[in-house]
This record gives structure tokens, sequence and C-alpha cells, in this order.
């Protein structure tokens, strides 16, 4: 028998639904883990970029979706923050479709007082801001990484290696470029929320999870679910946790949490 956890908030991003690269099943045992009283969607949920160029929605997908739905009737408060893939939803901010309500973005204050921005992210990304072209590029490049990847992981299984390995992930921590990217990006997002008064922030966009506290300021990133499978979850006490799902119905590794 499966035992539920109840906590108070969820938050994910970067789902990518309508692509290959969806771990959608991972997000499903994920979410069977987890009953909160918030769920935040900060971004990304629906790649309506990749879709445009083809679309491929499983019926794990559609789960993923009338999960969502379940728990907003249900009771759940259901939050989207769209992002730049699904930037379309950004006409209907302050609407509510299925008792889930479209925001740009939005102060959560946790349970032990601590006020966090959520947000995608894209808004700190100079190239998707100003030079889409290159960003969507990108995009297409880092999907075929991701499509890459469900080759090696099959040639691992069939010569028995054990361990996940991810060849997106790779790329990113060996490209200095890339590297720099994530470095400059997490210093402006730090130095927007010291300037706004606040505590920390909850966001998403670059595809790389974190929860630490930088000068004072609680930097956490989502990550995504088409590479690392992570999401971020919120105690009852305000202890905040960063879980890596690596396969459906296994929790393997849960990191640094900030008191």
């Amino acid at each position: 028998m499966m035992v539920t956890m109840k906590v108070r908030s969820l938050f994910l991003s970067d789902i990518h639904l309508g692509t290959r690269g969806c771990q959608a099943e991972s997000l499903i045992a994920f979410l069977r883990e987890y009953e909160a009283d918030h769920l935040f969607l900060l971004g990304d949920i629906i790649d309506f970029w990749s879709m445009s160029r083809g679309i491929h929605w499983t019926a794990a997908q559609n789960t993923v979706v009338q999960k969502v739905l379940r728990r907003a009737r249900h009771g759940e408060q259901v939050m989207l923050i769209p992002g730049n893939h699904d930037e379309a939803l950004r006409e209907y901010i302050g609407a509510s479709f299925g008792d889930i309500r479209i925001s740009a973005e939005h102060i959560h204050t946790t349970a032990d007082g601590r006020r966090l921005l959520l947000m995608h992210g894209d808004e700190f990304d100079q190239v998707t801001r100003h030079h889409r072209w290159i960003a969507v590029l990108g995009d297409i490049g880092y999907n075929l990484l991701v499509r890459l990847n469900t080759a090696i992981s099959w040639l691992r299984r069939s010569l028995r290696i054990s361990g996940y390995w991810s060849l997106a992930g790779y790329a990113k921590r060996r490209v200095k470029r890339a590297v720099s990217f994530i470095f400059d990006f997490e210093d402006v997002v730090i130095r927007t929320v010291r300037e706004r008064g606040l505590d920390g922030i909850v966001c998403g966009h670059i595809h790389s999870a974190a929860l630490r506290e930088t000068d004072g300021v609680l930097y956490i990133n989502c990550g995504d679910w088409v590479d690392s499978c992570t999401g971020i979850v919120e105690h009852p006490d305000g202890r905040l946790e960063l879980v890596e799902w690596r396969q459906a119905g296994a929790r393997v590794l849960t990191l640094r949490a900030a008191a």
C-alpha cells in the first residue's frame, strides 16, 4: 500500500509536455508521493516551442494534466506562472482555468515566515529576451542531446551498466560557456531578490536544480522534468527540500535542505 506524504507546497518547473524528452512517468510517481496544500507550476509546463515543430504527446503526459486538474478540483491551490516555452499563456494572466490561476509572478510566504519570489526565470535571460532565434536554436540542440541520451541509456542498460548518466547534463557541466551562463543567471537573480527586499526566489528556466543560501538570499531552482527530474518540496514546518527522482516509483536522492 502506497503512503502519501502530506506537505505544504510543491514547486515544479520545465516539465515540457508535448516533447519526447518529457519524463512524464517519473513525474506521475512524484505527484503520487506528495499531497500538498499548494502546487506551483513555474513555467515551461507545456512546450509550445517544440510542439510548433512536431507534437509528441503520450498517455503518460495526458495523465499528468489530469492529475493536476484533479488536484485543483479537490481543493489544492494550483498556480501556473508561464515561462518562455508556454509564453502564449501570458495573455491570460489574472484568469483561472479549471481552478488553476495564471499569474505573472507570486510572493509565497513559507510556514516559517520567509518571503519567496516565484517566477519562471526567463526574465533574467538576456538571450531569450533579446535574441530569440539563438534561444530557439539552443532549444533544438538541447532536444537533440536529450534524444541522443535516450539511445545512450538503452545502450547502458543493454551492457548492464548501472546508474543514470545524462549527456545533456554532462554537456552543461563541461562547456565553459554554459557554466558561465548559469553563474551569471544566478548572480542577476540573487541581486534582484535582494533589491526587492525578499528572502529568496524559486524559479526554473535553466534546467539546473539548486537549493542554497548566498549572502542571506535563498536561491532555489526547481530544475526540470526532461533531464534531472527534480522538484522542490516545502514541509509543514517551512523546511525546503530539493528532491531528485530518477525512476518512476523510486526516490533516489534528497539533496540539501534549508532550515
